[in-house]
């Protein structure tokens, strides 16, 4: 193994069972267009979601999630994501890349409304960004790291604009749950909170004066929060920390 550490198998009870939406979209997909319409609910909410709680959905719900952690994650390499996937120049050019292809096929689908191809052609559409995610996720999954995908995941960019818009509103600011440290004086700066995380991020350096761990990439999967030796990691609001603990 790499010397990037093992993230640990412990997902929530609801990620564990989601992964085979992932299966039966992209390959189920090849044979019955329309189960790719069950997308388009799973957008809308994950969007609704993001505007309030970030990428919350991306580590507690994503089918593709679960997939890489629950399925893949078992013979994965857990090598260290290659900087380059996680730049932001890569992630904006990626982003850039889909989003083009993805309006140039709704285009087409349009003109045939209005008839039932159209809604077949539409399923078809999200089948096909389904079995990439599949293909191209997956296989990132086994020879560098579970979430390698979620690193540059379109969607987890349009989840990030949600959040955005989110805190603009205030209302993110008022139900958001973040990784929160309790104490930022009693934290040993172990790492081992940046060792487990699916995302290569480092909390124990980036906690705000808060003490909340501001980083629009985390996922709010929890690992780091059972990896704290010492009980300090909780997710929670803001509202929820304490005046008595917040470190100037």
């Amino acid at each position: 193994m790499s010397s990037a550490s093992s993230t640990k198998r412990g997902i929530t009870s609801l990620q564990r069972y989601t992964w085979p939406f992932t299966i039966l979209v992209a390959l189920g997909g090849l044979w019955f267009p329309w189960l790719g319409l069950l997308v388009l609910p799973i957008m809308l909410t994950l969007i609704v979601m993001s505007f309030m709680r970030g990428r919350f959905w991306c580590g507690n719900i994503c089918s593709h999630g679960s997939l890489f952690d629950y399925v893949l994650g078992r013979v994965s390499k857990n090598r260290n994501i290659p900087g380059f996937l996680k730049s932001p120049l890569f992630v904006s050019a990626f982003f850039a890349f889909f989003g083009y292809n993805m309006t140039r096929r709704l285009l087409v689908v349009a003109r045939l409304w209005g008839t039932i191809q159209f809604w077949e052609r539409l399923g078809f559409i999200f089948v096909a960004a389904y079995l990439m995610v599949f293909v191209v996720g997956g296989a990132l999954a086994v020879v560098i790291r579970p979430r390698t995908w979620c690193s540059f995941c379109p969607m987890g960019t349009v989840e990030k604009l949600s959040y955005k818009l989110g805190k603009l509103s205030g209302v993110a600011n008022r139900i958001d749950l973040k990784v929160t440290v309790s104490n930022r004086e009693l934290c040993k700066l172990c790492g081992k909170c940046a060792k487990v995380c699916p995302m290569e991020l480092t909390p124990y350096k980036n906690f705000s004066t808060s003490n909340q761990f501001d980083n629009e990439n985390c996922i709010r999967c929890g690992k780091c929060v059972e990896a704290c030796p010492f009980d300090l990691l909780s997710i929670s609001n803001s509202s929820s920390v304490s005046e008595g603990a917040r470190v100037a």
